[in-house]
């Protein structure tokens, strides 16, 4: 690697990975694997593109956002929604499934028990929040893309969870470990995702109880950029944490975040012991856990945007809690995950309308608590990487921009309601997630920017492409998607037609072709193959 996001090619030609504006050298095509940077700029044949190809702008650790986040609700709505989530907490109350020791540290903190189910008083895990930080770092095995998470960042990571993956080539198909490692690689190159994500697809073909060991090892070892880890069984956290021990050292994994857990509630209003197990063997490493409801308006919740985030509010605040309990202290983001249903179905939708305007309410929420705010980007319920799969994409991605989401989980590749994971969409998401690193800079207002000397130099009825002032931006004035087609018509239909799929097909393919793996000290791989080979050896298969 030469510098952040450029790989060197044969014959002296190297591979820029930043999409668009800024971008450098080759630009990954339809059929561009080889070559030198002199050879693709005779193809393009484009004064444009040679200028562009002559520089090149680093991405960015994470996106700083200049624009504020939308307040939709007054102080007094804001108000009744808090007050209807601690009634829950007071009169209804959680339940805390298989887990005594997770009972024995609420009820020590004043928690009313009758049997599983806790209640809470009023403002008390309100208050066992006040020790958790509003902004920590996540650092990455290369301090180059350490992550901040709170305050005014965002951090993208691609979609997690899906139990097929999709491609234009093979169709939909169960994951395997070698789907999993593609993602990975992919989102390590992606220069526009910030975060390797966890687990980007199940790698069906590894036995369930030892999965985890080849996810992490993918992750420590294909990237290095920041990661999840597993939280599918407390020793699996405890075997994630300890892997980041052999990568950054024990002292200071103690003292530092360098994994997280994404942990769900099991809506409506139920933790079970596999997820609070997980969450308090990360919380007890001081590593981050991301505690997120999982909510379908009118299955595990109302179908009331007010009423589901009420109840949002209420479990996902107690799984906040339950990480300072174990460790006041402990890093932890406060998640949003709401979503509609088909109610004449049953079958979920994403990427609707309402969930979009709800998360906008939830992260008034967190700043009111005071904690890095989790949302959900890239939703969508087709099953094709098509105009619907992007309609609804970007109508998430912008509730969660303008909500203020610190960790924007599911930016890239999520399709079918997330039991897909797409090669293609995930091109075409993260193409979209550099566009909005543009945008969420927002409009500056100087002297510069407001080009009275443009005005004067053209005048009435002139035009503005040989002014000064265009010229001195030629180069930085605009995003420029390199995966979207601008060419006339005439242009695109001699280059074969193709369609945004289509393109993305041709992209993720190059990208892979084009992938070289982060260094990694020889010692450290050792003790990683060695950790992963002595738990596999230890237990046997399974396969449920």
């Amino acid at each position: 690697m030469t510098g952040a996001n450029r790989i060197l090619l044969p014959r002296g030609g190297f591979l820029a990975l930043d999409w668009g504006r800024g971008e450098s050298g080759r630009r990954l095509g339809k059929g561009v694997e080889s070559g030198t940077i002199g050879e693709e700029r005779a193809r393009a044949g484009s004064r444009r593109r040679e200028t562009r190809a002559r520089r090149t702008i680093a991405a960015p650790a994470y996106i700083t956002r200049a624009i504020p986040p939308y307040a939709i609700l007054e102080e007094e709505a804001l108000a009744r929604i808090e007050a209807t989530a601690e009634r829950i907490l007071a009169e209804v109350g959680i339940e805390f499934r298989n887990d005594p020791e997770t009972r024995r540290l609420f009820a020590a903190a004043g928690a009313d028990f009758d049997g599983d189910r806790a209640r809470f008083e009023p403002g008390m895990i309100r208050e066992l929040l006040g020790s958790a930080p509003a902004e920590f770092v996540q650092h990455a095995r290369n301090p180059a893309h350490n992550v901040v998470i709170g305050g005014r960042n965002t951090v993208m990571a691609p979609a997690y969870g899906s139990p097929f993956v999709m491609d234009l080539d093979r169709g939909r198909r169960y994951g395997t470990l070698e789907d999993f490692r593609n993602f990975v690689r992919l989102a390590y190159m992606a220069p526009w995702l910030h975060h390797s994500g966890g687990t980007v697809c199940e790698p069906v073909d590894v036995p369930v109880n030892k999965r985890h060991l080849d996810m992490v090892l993918a992750h420590l070892t294909l990237s290095d950029k920041a990661l999840l880890g597993s939280v599918t069984a407390p020793e699996r956290a405890a075997d994630s944490v300890e892997m980041c021990r052999r990568v950054f050292g024990a002292d200071f994994v103690d003292a530092n975040c360098t994994i997280m857990g994404n942990f769900n509630v099991n809506s409506p209003l139920v933790w079970d012991g596999t997820m609070t197990g997980g969450i308090r063997e990360y919380a007890a490493a001081n590593q981050g856990s991301v505690i997120v409801p999982f909510i379908l308006g009118g299955a595990m919740g109302p179908v009331t945007n007010a009423g589901a985030i009420a109840q949002a509010h209420a479990e996902t605040m107690v799984g906040c809690a339950l990480t300072q309990l174990v460790r006041p202290g402990a890093p932890v983001i406060y998640g949003n995950f709401l979503s509609s249903t088909a109610l004449r179905s049953g079958s979920p939708t994403f990427g609707t309308p309402e969930p979009a305007a709800g998360s906008l309410v939830v992260g008034q929420l967190a700043r009111r608590l005071g904690l890095p705010l989790r949302c959900s980007g890239s939703f969508t319920t087709s099953k094709l990487p098509d105009a619907q799969a992007m309609s609804e994409s970007v109508n998430s991605m912008l509730a969660a921009i303008h909500c203020g989401a610190n960790f924007l989980l599911h930016s890239a590749g999520f399709l079918d309601g997330l039991l897909s994971m797409s090669y293609e969409k995930f091109v075409l998401d993260v193409d979209f997630c550099g566009a909005l690193h543009t945008y969420v800079r927002g409009v500056a207002v100087t002297e510069e920017d407001l080009a009275f000397d443009a005005e004067a130099e053209v005048g009435p009825g002139g035009h503005f492409f040989g002014c000064q002032h265009t010229i001195r931006h030629y180069e930085t004035a605009y995003w420029e998607s390199d995966l979207a087609d601008n060419d006339p018509w005439e242009t695109w239909s001699e280059k074969g037609a193709l369609d945004a799929a289509t393109r993305a097909n041709a992209r993720w393919k190059a990208m892979l072709a084009a992938y070289a793996p982060p260094p990694l000290d020889e010692g450290i791989r050792e003790a990683l193959d060695d950790f992963v080979a002595r738990r596999k050896a230890g237990v046997e298969d399974a396969w449920h």
